[in-house]
Protein backbone atom coordinates (compact mmCIF):
# COMPACT_ATOMS: atom_id res chain seq x y z
CA UNK A 1 0.00 0.00 0.00
CA UNK A 2 1.03 3.58 -0.68
CA UNK A 3 -0.28 7.10 0.00
CA UNK A 4 0.42 8.92 -3.25
CA UNK A 5 3.04 11.11 -1.58
CA UNK A 6 6.07 10.94 -3.88
CA UNK A 7 9.40 10.74 -2.03
CA UNK A 8 11.87 10.65 -4.94
CA UNK A 9 12.08 11.31 -8.66
CA UNK A 10 13.93 8.43 -10.25
CA UNK A 11 15.57 8.44 -13.67
CA UNK A 12 15.33 5.50 -16.05
CA UNK A 13 18.88 4.32 -16.72
CA UNK A 14 17.98 1.38 -18.94
CA UNK A 15 14.85 -0.24 -20.34
CA UNK A 16 15.11 -3.64 -22.01
CA UNK A 17 12.66 -6.21 -23.34
CA UNK A 18 13.70 -9.62 -21.93
CA UNK A 19 10.52 -11.68 -22.14
CA UNK A 20 9.06 -9.12 -19.74
CA UNK A 21 10.11 -5.47 -19.74
CA UNK A 22 13.03 -4.83 -17.38
CA UNK A 23 13.96 -1.35 -16.17
CA UNK A 24 16.85 0.05 -14.14
CA UNK A 25 15.85 3.12 -12.16
CA UNK A 26 18.37 5.54 -10.69
CA UNK A 27 17.30 6.78 -7.28
CA UNK A 28 18.26 8.95 -4.33
CA UNK A 29 16.99 6.23 -1.97
CA UNK A 30 19.53 4.39 0.17
CA UNK A 31 19.40 1.16 -1.82
CA UNK A 32 21.15 -0.79 0.95
CA UNK A 33 17.81 -0.52 2.77
CA UNK A 34 15.75 -1.87 -0.13
CA UNK A 35 15.14 -5.62 0.08
CA UNK A 36 14.87 -7.79 -3.00
CA UNK A 37 11.12 -8.35 -3.38
CA UNK A 38 10.24 -4.92 -1.96
CA UNK A 39 7.40 -2.99 -3.60
CA UNK A 40 8.04 0.50 -4.96
CA UNK A 41 5.40 2.58 -6.76
CA UNK A 42 6.94 3.82 -10.01
CA UNK A 43 4.72 6.45 -11.67
CA UNK A 44 1.92 4.92 -9.60
CA UNK A 45 2.56 1.31 -10.64
CA UNK A 46 3.46 -1.11 -7.82
CA UNK A 47 6.58 -2.90 -9.03
CA UNK A 48 8.79 -5.50 -7.36
CA UNK A 49 12.51 -4.86 -6.87
CA UNK A 50 14.56 -7.73 -8.35
CA UNK A 51 18.09 -6.31 -8.05
CA UNK A 52 19.82 -3.31 -6.48
CA UNK A 53 23.07 -1.39 -6.92
CA UNK A 54 24.66 1.58 -5.18
CA UNK A 55 22.20 4.14 -6.59
CA UNK A 56 19.71 2.09 -8.62
CA UNK A 57 17.20 -0.74 -8.50
CA UNK A 58 15.80 -3.03 -11.20
CA UNK A 59 12.17 -4.04 -11.76
CA UNK A 60 10.43 -6.39 -14.17
CA UNK A 61 7.14 -5.38 -15.76
CA UNK A 62 4.70 -7.90 -17.24
CA UNK A 63 3.00 -7.41 -20.59
CA UNK A 64 -0.33 -7.12 -18.70
CA UNK A 65 1.01 -4.17 -16.68
CA UNK A 66 2.45 -2.51 -19.78
CA UNK A 67 -0.94 -2.85 -21.55
CA UNK A 68 -2.84 -1.11 -18.70
CA UNK A 69 -0.40 1.76 -18.03
CA UNK A 70 1.81 4.33 -19.76
CA UNK A 71 4.95 2.28 -19.08
CA UNK A 72 5.22 1.37 -22.78
CA UNK A 73 6.61 4.92 -23.15
CA UNK A 74 9.45 4.31 -20.70
CA UNK A 75 12.86 5.09 -22.19
CA UNK A 76 16.28 5.95 -20.73
CA UNK A 77 16.41 9.49 -19.31
CA UNK A 78 12.72 9.65 -18.42
CA UNK A 79 11.96 10.82 -14.86
CA UNK A 80 9.50 8.76 -12.80
CA UNK A 81 7.70 9.38 -9.51
CA UNK A 82 8.80 6.98 -6.76
CA UNK A 83 7.22 6.03 -3.45
CA UNK A 84 8.31 3.29 -1.04
CA UNK A 85 5.53 1.13 0.41
CA UNK A 86 3.87 2.04 3.70
CA UNK A 87 5.13 0.69 6.99
CA UNK A 88 2.99 0.33 10.10
CA UNK A 89 2.96 3.69 11.87
CA UNK A 90 3.71 5.79 8.76
CA UNK A 91 1.73 8.99 8.27
CA UNK A 92 -1.11 8.76 5.74
CA UNK A 93 -0.45 12.08 4.03
CA UNK A 94 -2.39 11.46 0.82
CA UNK A 95 -4.97 8.68 0.49
CA UNK A 96 -4.80 4.89 0.36
CA UNK A 97 -3.27 3.92 -2.99
CA UNK A 98 -2.71 0.30 -4.06
CA UNK A 99 -0.38 0.88 -6.98
CA UNK A 100 -2.78 -1.08 -9.22
CA UNK A 101 -3.41 1.33 -12.07
CA UNK A 102 -6.98 1.19 -13.38
CA UNK A 103 -6.33 2.80 -16.75
CA UNK A 104 -4.72 5.64 -18.65
CA UNK A 105 -6.19 9.15 -18.69
CA UNK A 106 -5.22 11.87 -21.17
CA UNK A 107 -3.91 15.27 -20.08
CA UNK A 108 -6.17 17.49 -22.19
CA UNK A 109 -5.08 20.99 -21.13
CA UNK A 110 -2.93 22.95 -18.70
CA UNK A 111 -3.67 26.50 -17.56
CA UNK A 112 -1.64 28.55 -15.09
CA UNK A 113 -3.76 30.10 -12.31
CA UNK A 114 -1.60 32.22 -10.04
CA UNK A 115 1.33 30.04 -9.02
CA UNK A 116 -0.67 26.83 -9.49
CA UNK A 117 -1.53 24.96 -12.69
CA UNK A 118 -5.05 23.72 -13.44
CA UNK A 119 -5.07 20.46 -15.36
CA UNK A 120 -7.98 19.05 -17.35
CA UNK A 121 -7.87 15.30 -17.88
CA UNK A 122 -10.07 12.80 -19.73
CA UNK A 123 -10.69 9.45 -18.04
CA UNK A 124 -11.43 6.21 -19.87
CA UNK A 125 -15.20 5.81 -20.26
CA UNK A 126 -15.45 2.83 -17.87
CA UNK A 127 -13.65 4.70 -15.06
CA UNK A 128 -15.32 8.12 -15.29
CA UNK A 129 -18.19 7.18 -12.95
CA UNK A 130 -15.71 6.54 -10.12
CA UNK A 131 -14.38 10.12 -10.17
CA UNK A 132 -16.22 12.67 -8.03
CA UNK A 133 -15.67 16.33 -7.10
CA UNK A 134 -13.55 16.64 -3.94
CA UNK A 135 -12.70 12.93 -4.21
CA UNK A 136 -9.19 11.56 -4.58
CA UNK A 137 -7.34 10.09 -7.54
CA UNK A 138 -3.74 8.98 -8.01
CA UNK A 139 -2.22 10.34 -11.22
CA UNK A 140 1.22 8.98 -12.09
CA UNK A 141 1.39 7.96 -8.45
CA UNK A 142 0.54 11.38 -6.99
CA UNK A 143 -2.46 11.71 -4.65
CA UNK A 144 -4.58 14.60 -5.92
CA UNK A 145 -7.99 16.11 -5.18
CA UNK A 146 -10.57 16.36 -7.96
CA UNK A 147 -11.98 19.87 -8.42
CA UNK A 148 -14.78 19.28 -10.90
CA UNK A 149 -16.18 16.55 -13.14
CA UNK A 150 -18.07 16.82 -16.44
CA UNK A 151 -18.71 13.47 -18.07
CA UNK A 152 -15.31 11.84 -18.69
CA UNK A 153 -13.42 15.09 -18.04
CA UNK A 154 -12.17 16.16 -14.64
CA UNK A 155 -9.98 18.93 -13.28
CA UNK A 156 -7.28 19.16 -10.65
CA UNK A 157 -4.82 21.81 -9.46
CA UNK A 158 -1.08 21.27 -9.12
CA UNK A 159 0.63 23.57 -6.60
CA UNK A 160 4.26 24.71 -7.09
CA UNK A 161 5.57 22.25 -4.45
CA UNK A 162 4.01 19.30 -6.31
CA UNK A 163 5.50 20.48 -9.62
CA UNK A 164 8.91 20.67 -7.96
CA UNK A 165 9.00 17.29 -6.18
CA UNK A 166 7.19 15.18 -8.82
CA UNK A 167 7.29 14.77 -12.58
CA UNK A 168 4.25 17.04 -12.92
CA UNK A 169 6.67 19.94 -13.48
CA UNK A 170 7.56 18.37 -16.87
CA UNK A 171 4.00 17.44 -17.98
CA UNK A 172 2.74 18.50 -21.41
CA UNK A 173 -0.69 18.45 -23.02
CA UNK A 174 -1.49 15.09 -24.59
CA UNK A 175 0.50 13.08 -22.04
CA UNK A 176 -0.98 9.68 -21.13
CA UNK A 177 -1.34 9.52 -17.34
CA UNK A 178 -1.57 6.46 -15.08
CA UNK A 179 -4.92 6.72 -13.28
CA UNK A 180 -5.87 4.87 -10.10
CA UNK A 181 -9.34 5.62 -8.85
CA UNK A 182 -10.05 5.86 -5.14
CA UNK A 183 -10.52 2.43 -3.56
CA UNK A 184 -13.51 3.63 -1.54
CA UNK A 185 -15.26 4.87 -4.71
CA UNK A 186 -14.80 1.44 -6.27
CA UNK A 187 -16.44 -0.33 -3.32
CA UNK A 188 -19.27 2.18 -2.97
CA UNK A 189 -20.09 1.72 -6.68
CA UNK A 190 -19.99 -2.06 -6.31
CA UNK A 191 -22.32 -1.96 -3.30
CA UNK A 192 -24.70 0.34 -5.17
CA UNK A 193 -24.81 -2.09 -8.12
CA UNK A 194 -25.69 -4.96 -5.77
CA UNK A 195 -28.67 -3.09 -4.25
Amino acid sequence: MFTGIVTDQGVLKDVEQRGDLRARIGTGYDTSGIDIGASIACDGVCLTVIETGPDWFDVEISAETVSKTNLSLWAPGRRVNLERSLRVGDELGGHIVSGHVDGVAELVSMTDEGDSTRLALRAPEDLARFIAPKGSVALNGVSLTVNEVAGRDFGINIIPHTKQVTTWGQAVEGDPVNLEIDTLARYVARLTEAS
